[in-house]
């Protein structure tokens, strides 16, 4: 008996011998949703951490090129991101046409863009409720369905009113598409090269977009609606790629990845007996950071998609250059700010986000006086270039500076409405130059874009931290409010004053 019975027990492990798990073979990378799949996103939902006795262990960075199905998803994103940018950037180009095909004013037409912005309010709102119930997989398949959604109806020139109303679902998918992964890749490692090089990809569709759309209207004598069967063809394939890419990135697997920070930065005495509560919207909105990101992304967009918007019809009305050239111009703006991106990226975790975004803006500001004031066509068209090239990098860092200051398991909420919300400026922004172009003429594009420069560079001023790098993460480490830099220089501005005074 003693035996039979030992033939029928498994042989026994050895001693401190690692648990055995059944292997899942790199062939499931792209499969179909299977065990297998949603095994291998959980796994990378919860991000390795240093050990740590009594410490909190920092949790490691995920990497773009972990493995193929991140790879497979960053592409994607990149694809996601060229045609939000041709979302946005076609706008400029089509505004000529729309008022001429419908006989409208400015401020009329300018509801293009004021539309979106109620939808990147909803999107700022829902962002973190879409990833908490639906998870990535909820994004990837949401964002491109509510493109079609608009510009199904817009091929087809409905009457004027609608154009607005279709436009905010355009906004709102791309309000959600825009936060979500921009939190996810802010995450990464190298994240300022990596949200540098999405963001180009943007700059890209914002450039090929005004092209596409100025050649086939002016040199195919096509109408302008003919360029929303691209968008609708375009929008249809990221549908069906980012849900395949995106179909095992569930919410379990969202809230698992929030838990397993929330424990890996939490010591054993600190985490006994509680459980791990969502960081919500709401919570995040209390944040001063939140609030100051939000802010200085909306001016930032906002200056961005007012200069795009509006530059072909500034240089036809002012600068009174044929339709292809200034349509020219403005494929040269998108283009610079592609450049940009890419390129400044590598340089501006080098330096510190608060230092590079200084020296940008200053530049920006210089090139937008030049543009203004130096009527000059050829000139017009190398300043704007070049405003392009020094803007682009400003809403990567921007979103870095935000993971460095906030805590871990807020970034998807607060990066999330901070990105969506500031999204809001490519809608009121030129909505506002288009009204006040009714009246005083568009010539009022230049000093209006200016004021938000000089607005946002402020607003980056008040963050802690000071110039020097590191200076983010010590600020988050020594608990600093925003403006403390900016109290801390009066503070000694004034000693020095009164020092002064006292030796004369």
């Amino acid at each position: 008996m003693e035996k039979q019975d030992k033939k029928r027990l498994p042989p026994p492990a050895p001693e401190n011998a690692p648990p055995h798990y059944p292997e899942v073979t790199k062939e499931s990378d792209f499969s179909s949703p299977t065990l297998a799949n949603a095994i291998d996103d959980e796994e990378a939902a919860r991000p390795p951490a240093v050990p740590g006795e009594d410490g909190k262990p920092e949790p490691k960075q995920e990497r773009w090129n972990n493995n193929k199905r991140n790879m497979f998803r960053y592409f994607t994103v990149l694809y996601a991101f060229i045609l939000m940018g041709m979302s946005d950037g076609a706008l400029g180009a089509l505004i000529p046409s729309l008022r001429d095909y419908y006989n409208i004013s400015y401020t009329v037409v300018s509801l293009v863009f004021l539309a979106p912005f109620v939808g990147y309010i909803l999107a700022a709102l829902s962002n973190n409720l879409i990833h908490h119930y639906f998870g990535q997989r909820g994004v990837a398949i949401l964002t491109p369905t509510c493109r079609l959604a608009g510009f199904i109806p817009l091929a087809v020139h409905p009457p004027y009113p609608s154009i607005p109303i279709l436009l905010l679902l355009v906004g709102f998918g791309n309000g959600i598409e825009d936060s979500a992964w921009n939190a996810w890749v802010g995450n990464m490692h190298n994240a300022n090269e990596l949200l540098g090089i999405i963001h180009g990809a943007y700059g890209l569709g914002a450039t090929i977009a005004p092209l596409i759309a100025t050649s086939m209207i002016t040199k195919g004598s096509l109408p302008w609606w003919t360029f929303f069967y691209v968008m609708i063809g375009l929008s249809g394939i990221e549908l069906v790629v980012m849900t395949w890419a995106f179909w095992s990135a569930t919410a379990k697997v969202h809230r698992d990845s929030l838990a397993a920070v929330a424990s890996s930065t939490t010591t054993p005495q600190e985490g006994a007996g509680e459980k791990h509560q969502r960081t919500t919207t709401r919570m995040v909105m209390r944040e001063p950071i939140t609030w100051l990101m939000a802010f200085f992304l909306l001016g930032y967009v906002g200056a961005e998609v007012s200069l795009g918007g509006w530059i072909v019809t500034f240089m036809i009305d002012v600068r009174h250059a044929p339709h292809f050239d200034a349509g020219l111009v403005v494929t040269f703006f998108w283009l610079g700010l592609t450049v940009g991106r890419v390129l400044l990226g590598f340089v501006t975790g080098r330096i510190g986000e608060k230092l590079a975004i200084t020296i940008y803006l200053l530049l920006c500001i210089g090139l937008e006086l030049l543009y203004w004031l130096v009527p000059n066509f050829i000139a017009s068209a190398v300043f704007v270039s070049f405003l392009g090239f020094f803007l682009g990098p400003l809403f990567p860092a921007a979103i870095v500076a935000a993971t460095k200051l906030l805590p871990k398991d807020a970034h998807v909420s607060a990066i999330g409405f901070a990105a969506a919300f500031g999204g809001g400026g490519a809608a009121i922004f030129p909505f506002a130059v288009g009204a006040i172009a009714q009246k005083k003429g568009v010539g009022v594009l230049q000093p209006f874009v200016l004021a938000i420069l000089v607005f946002i560079i402020i607003l980056w001023w008040c963050l802690p931290g000071g110039l020097k790098p590191g200076g983010l993460e010590r600020a988050r480490e020594n608990k600093e409010p925003v403006g403390y830099e900016v109290r801390k220089g009066w503070r000694l501005l004034k000693e020095k004053t009164a020092r002064s005074g006292g030796v004369s």
